[in-house]
């Protein structure tokens, strides 16, 4: 019964929501041709003769086998380089983009994490008011598919490097970020935790302890599922491997972000947001280094103080709250981002005026319409990481037993005045006079007490008054701190 309660039922009414609104609204979409986004168009045949001055060909009698072949094949001819050319703008119309590659995948990938979103918004209001007990998080369900999804799409872009023969060096390129991102996990993995905090050491612990427990209860004789140099190389694998997806991008986040810089050089604001933007996620990585970040903030007491800045509790809701603001930013900043992405084609014209010689008019039009062509594959590599890191935090935050509240009150403190009133309300049964303990949820150690109704409901009743009266204050010094 327990699985067909408030989890199940906000799954289903998402479900729903997303079979009735999907074919009417996407997000990605909005996010593509609502923002102002303008793509530059490539010149036609007829501009780049006019320009260089191609001479018309002149009608003359051809045979028919001819005429064929010359209307099947598009018109090549050569232009100067250096020809005075000057791109014609469009805005991004959404009757273009579904025709863009893997603007399916994009859509999909942005438009489900944001769903995925709203149902563990809803699932973690109901669990603050009414906690769980015994019930699925089914909105972990909905997170972990976002991780799958991420992941596959950003595997089948870096697998496109391997299934080209002209893509030697991405290739090469990949296989040297995986081998780099593993030498450096495997340093990382043997900081101790006092330095670097991962949790390693209590995870193996506790996982080592419960399997061990497990396999002896099934008449199973054995040390442990897996050695701890075992489980670290896997784990340093799996972080080579993710590094390698995410080279490409971060050099393309590299390259829109100096782009970017360059064509927002007038607008102070925009250059101060995508400078933040780029150094915040360094400092998301000192919140995880313990000298520089928990014990500076939590233990270390300064001068005229005479507690820590901050509580631990405090301190990683603090963590979390950072990791959500890097990620709405860099979202709020996409726009900026793509229309950097879009102007290189204007770039390319102009780095081609430099240049002598003559190119074919094919080949000038690719290096203009390339450009908006990737545009869906670009717009991945830029959401995909983020959309990953955002739901890998969720899930570190639901699983790991964090609270978002952690910066108001103490969630270990409001477990205990839960249980207060719960003893409260069983109390209160007992003098009305029921005299049923069927109804109340023995919690803790109150299973093994044993005593008389009879003999301590008169006992219960004289100290009822001052128990409830402890208890508002204990709930009121919470909520005040």
């Amino acid at each position: 019964m327990a699985i067909l309660g408030a989890q199940l039922v906000i799954t289903l009414v998402m479900i729903s929501v997303v079979q009735k609104l999907n074919p009417h609204f996407s997000f990605a979409k909005w996010l593509l041709c609502s923002t102002g986004l303008i793509r530059y168009l490539h010149p036609t045949d007829k501009e780049l003769k006019e320009l260089a001055g191609v001479p018309k060909q002149k009608p003359g009698k051809q045979k028919g086998y001819q005429k064929d072949q010359k209307q099947d094949k598009p018109d090549t001819f050569h232009v100067p380089r250096n020809l005075d050319l000057q791109l014609e703008t469009t805005p991004v119309y959404r009757s273009e983009v579904v025709y863009l590659r893997y603007y399916t995948e994009y859509q999909w990938l942005v438009d489900f994490s944001l769903y995925a979103g709203i149902v563990y918004a809803i699932s973690e209001t109901y669990t603050y008011f009414i906690p769980i007990t015994g019930e699925v998080n089914l909105s972990m369900v909905w997170c972990l598919l976002v991780v799958f999804f991420a992941f596959k799409l950003l595997f089948s872009l870096t697998v496109l490097y391997f299934q080209s023969d002209e893509s030697i060096g991405e290739r090469s390129m990949v296989i040297v970020a995986f081998l780099v991102y593993l030498l450096v996990a495997m340093i990382v993995l043997i900081i101790d935790e006092s330095i670097l905090e991962t949790g390693l050491e209590t995870a193996y612990s506790s996982f080592n302890e419960s399997a061990l427990k497990f396999l002896s209860e099934q008449g199973l004789p054995s040390n442990g599922p897996a050695s701890k140099l075992i489980v670290k190389f896997v784990i340093a694998l799996l972080c080579g491997l993710l590094g390698s997806l995410f080279t490409f991008p971060g050099l393309r986040m590299a390259r829109m972000h100096w782009d970017s810089l360059k064509y927002c050089h007038d607008n102070k604001l925009k250059q101060l947001l995508l400078n933040i933007s780029f150094i915040l996620p360094f400092i998301l990585v000192i919140l995880w280094i313990r000298p520089i970040s928990r014990d500076f903030l939590t233990v270390r007491i300064f001068n005229g103080m005479d507690k820590p800045l901050l509580q631990p509790h405090t301190f990683e809701t603090c963590r979390l709250l950072a990791v959500l603001f890097v990620v709405i930013l860099r979202f709020c900043l996409l726009p900026i981002y793509l229309q950097s992405y879009l102007n290189i084609a204007h770039d390319k014209v102009e780095d081609l005026k430099k240049e002598a010689g003559r190119i074919t008019n094919v080949e000038l039009q690719k290096k203009v319409s390339s450009i908006f062509y990737y545009l869906c594959v670009v717009t991945l590599q830029f959401a995909a990481p983020l959309i990953l890191c955002l739901y890998l935090t969720l899930m570190y935050k639901s699983l790991g037993g964090l609270s978002w509240t952690g910066l108001f009150k103490d969630p270990l403190l409001e477990g205990q005045c839960s249980a207060e009133d719960h003893i409260i309300q069983a109390v209160n049964k007992v003098v009305e006079g029921s005299g049923d303990f069927s109804s109340v949820t023995p919690t803790e150690d109150l299973t093994s007490v044993d005593f008389n109704i009879l003999q301590s409901a008169q006992g219960l009743h004289e100290s009822l008054t001052s128990l409830k009266n402890v208890s508002k204050q204990i709930c009121v010094a919470i909520t005040i701190q």
